[in-house]
């Protein structure tokens, strides 16, 4: 069984659902770590509450991305780590991190990429009136939103509202995250 750590830096809904779907079973992996850039953030308190290893760092402590990374990595491998797996975390990985772990670190990212690269990728789809939007989990590198594309499911957009938008699209990224997963461990064996 494949060890994986979960980053995030907010209210975490999909790191919530991997690690639910990991304790069914469904995700045949061991969460074992979770990391945040923010200690006040709700899924760091999910994580204390479940007793999931973690880290938790401010960028601020240190003196760049790369000394930073060296600790996270310092912790990524006395966990023994395989595959990193970002829900939400909104800092751009590093090299340090992208040469530990080539084709190793997976995102996901609210719009049918390539549209919609960066923040607030809804609320954009959203304004641009545009008729589908989506979701993706693709391979992360050194560009943001870029790396290969692992699956995607477009959405209408019908919705009467953004926030309902919204909503279906969380709905979504949880199901489709799973099965994204569930891929890469397949293919590290």
């Amino acid at each position: 069984m494949k060890n994986v750590a979960v980053f995030a830096s907010g209210f975490g809904s999909n790191f919530i659902k991997i690690h639910q779907n990991i304790e069914k079973g469904i995700i045949p992996a061991k969460l074992a770590l979770f990391v945040s850039d923010q200690k006040d953030a709700p899924s760091v308190s999910y994580a204390i509450n479940q007793k999931i290893p973690f880290y938790v760092f401010c960028a601020k402590d240190f003196t760049d991305k790369r000394v930073y990374e060296l600790h996270i990595l310092e912790h990524l491998r006395k966990q023994h780590v395989d595959l990193i797996i970002l829900a939400g975390y909104m800092r751009i990985i590093g090299k340090t991190l992208l040469d530990a772990y080539p084709n190793k670190i997976i995102n996901i990212h609210p719009s049918l990429l390539p549209m919609f690269k960066g923040k607030h990728a809804i609320e954009r789809a959203w304004n641009a009136k545009e008729k589908k939007t989506g979701v993706t989990i693709h391979f992360v590198d050194e560009k943001i939103d870029h790396g290969k594309i692992i699956l995607q499911q477009s959405i209408d957009i019908n919705h009467s509202s953004i926030e309902e938008l919204t909503d279906n699209i969380h709905k979504v990224e949880h199901d489709l995250y799973t099965k994204a997963i569930c891929h890469v461990l397949e293919d590290l064996k």
